[in-house]
């Protein structure tokens, strides 16, 4: 009876008798059912790159971010539920400016992602709260090189060289494996994340959006949406590979 959660989740200070905390699991669902959100190291910076499904003909193009500023150096990606990640990026953004404030640089990557990852942490401890449905991507390009970093609802934060997490997340990550991320430039990077989501895609006949950004030596250092103009040749390059892919089978 344990195993399915009988009277253990109704709150997230509770465990199971198999020592499982229903609540944060639940959350973690909504981010592994969400949009695919990946972020790709390089040698020269960070990709984050979000698949985001046109819901309504009635939709602004380019509404309902996912990637957000948090300081000149740093941009996250959001996946699961998007206010709670807009709420997690705010923290960050806070945390950001009180370092910046208190020690007069840019607040370190490593820092940031621990500082969140404890906020997001907070939200498991209490009755009164519920975990937050969402796992952020953090892209950081500070003193000591490009960085790429992973907070998950339960608070732990990772450092990766690439990952994907949402419902495409094991088909993104068995294609990043196959990329030799520490030879790649982040406008190869680009194209090659652009491809990843289009292949991952698996809502058939429902449009989609991309949303890709870049902390990179190209943009300054700085944290910034990729170029229309790579995105739109990257798009073109992804559904030719497809179509030729399609034509093999």
């Amino acid at each position: 009876m344990s195993g399915i959660g009988t009277g253990y989740d109704l709150s997230s200070t509770t465990y199971s008798p198999d020592g499982k905390v229903f609540q944060t699991e639940y959350a973690q669902k909504s981010v592994d059912n969400s949009s695919t959100v990946l972020g790709l190291k390089c040698k020269d910076g960070v990709v984050l790159a979000c698949e985001k499904l046109v819901l309504s003909k009635l939709l602004v193009e380019g509404s309902n971010r996912r990637i957000h500023n948090i300081d000149r150096h740093v941009g996250v990606a959001v996946a699961g539920l998007a206010p709670d990640g807009r709420m997690i990026a705010n923290r960050a953004w806070d945390e950001a400016a009180s370092y910046k404030r208190v020690y007069g640089e840019p607040i370190p990557g490593h820092v940031l992602c621990e500082r969140v990852g404890s906020y997001v942490h907070l939200f498991n401890l209490y009755w009164s709260l519920r975990p937050y449905g969402a796992t952020i991507l953090l892209a950081a390009y500070d003193k000591n090189g490009p960085a790429l970093y992973a907070v998950d609802p339960s608070g732990t934060s990772l450092r990766y060289f690439g990952t994907a997490v949402g419902k495409g997340r094991q088909a993104a990550k068995n294609e990043i494996e196959k990329l030799k991320l520490a030879e790649m430039t982040c406008r190869e990077a680009v194209v090659e994340a652009v491809k990843i989501l289009h292949k991952v895609h698996d809502e058939d006949g429902k449009k989609f959006e991309l949303e890709v950004s870049w902390v990179c030596e190209e943009s300054g250092k700085e944290h910034q949406r990729v170029p229309a103009d790579l995105l739109a040749d990257a798009e073109r390059q992804a559904k030719a590979a497809l179509e030729d892919s399609d034509m093999d089978d």
